[in-house]
């Protein structure tokens, strides 16, 4: 029997997990427990509620509504996606086969505003470390972050370049630093460079050699992960057909990642074409 794993825990994911679970599909919604949802204070445009409903109490229905009709939750962090006919969806803590990837993470999260970023990205600036590792073999990189995702990256970039700084632009790290890796805690003041990044000037007025930047703040999106498998992207929302469906065969991306009006109604209605089309594609497979 095919599997399905999802990426976010919003009304998108659970709406189409709702979908894959009831036709038979093996259903995981991987998520944070961290909504953009849940910071909603109240609801009054959503159908079905005579009152406002807090975003909390909205995420923590469909959540539960999931569950109780046999979806696995797990709540960790998604770090990566491997293809190779098959996906495997890294965590923190572990790996998960699927079938069928349907992203779902809502709306990216900002990049910080460092003079110099935006006008490097294609020019030493990544936002995808397995993408364009290749491009920076034998070279001196950074990978701008403190969490996970950030370790993630780092891991992806070691056995090709020459050395990694990990940049933190003020924060402390809340992670293992690799011994093989040089931690820089330092403010950022710019990325600076002619026709491509050359180095990273401190607010300190340090500077720091580069070839590249690679950002990975906070935790991956969906536009993030999608780049890592092949999938197009438009800026930071992931090309769909009317289906929701990518690029790439199997994977899917619904909601606020793929762009659009950022409303409740219209990220449960992609998950729901989202979902019964990873059912359709599912049982044709199976048919043989």
């Amino acid at each position: 029997m095919s599997n399905v794993v999802i990426v976010g825990g919003g009304p998108a994911g659970i709406s189409a997990a709702l979908y894959t679970v009831r036709a038979g599909l093996a259903t995981t919604v991987i998520h944070t427990g961290v909504s953009a949802l849940c910071k909603a204070h109240a609801i009054e445009n959503y159908y079905g509620f005579a009152l406002p409903v807090s975003g909390e109490a909205l995420a923590m229905s469909g959540l539960e509504q999931a569950r109780r009709l046999g979806v696995t939750l797990i709540q960790d962090e998604v770090t990566g996606i491997g293809y190779d006919g098959k996906f495997s969806v890294q965590t923190v803590s572990g790996q998960y086969p699927a079938d069928f990837v349907i992203l779902a993470t809502g709306s990216p999260r900002t990049a910080p505003r460092i003079p110099g970023l935006s006008e490097h990205e294609g020019a030493g600036v990544s936002y995808c470390a397995v993408c364009d590792a290749f491009f920076y073999r034998g070279k001196h990189v950074a990978v701008l972050g403190e969490g996970e995702y950030a370790l993630h990256e780092v891991d992806a970039l070691l056995p090709v370049v020459r050395s990694v700084t990990l940049l933190t632009n003020g924060k402390e790290p809340d992670i293992a630093i690799p011994q093989d890796v040089q931690l820089d805690t330092r403010e950022i003041a710019a990325i600076e460079g002619e026709t491509a990044v050359e180095r990273i000037r401190f607010t300190s007025g340090g500077v720091l050699a580069a070839n590249g930047v690679f950002v990975a703040f906070g935790v991956a999106g969906s536009a993030e992960l999608a780049r890592k498998v092949g999938a197009l992207t438009h800026g930071n929302r992931i090309v769909v057909d009317q289906m929701m469906a990518t690029n790439v065969p199997g994977l899917y991306a619904c909601g606020d990642c793929a762009g659009g009006m950022l409303q409740i109604s219209k990220a449960v209605y992609e998950g729901a074409l989202a979902g019964t089309a990873v059912v359709h594609a599912a049982r044709e497979k199976e048919a043989g």
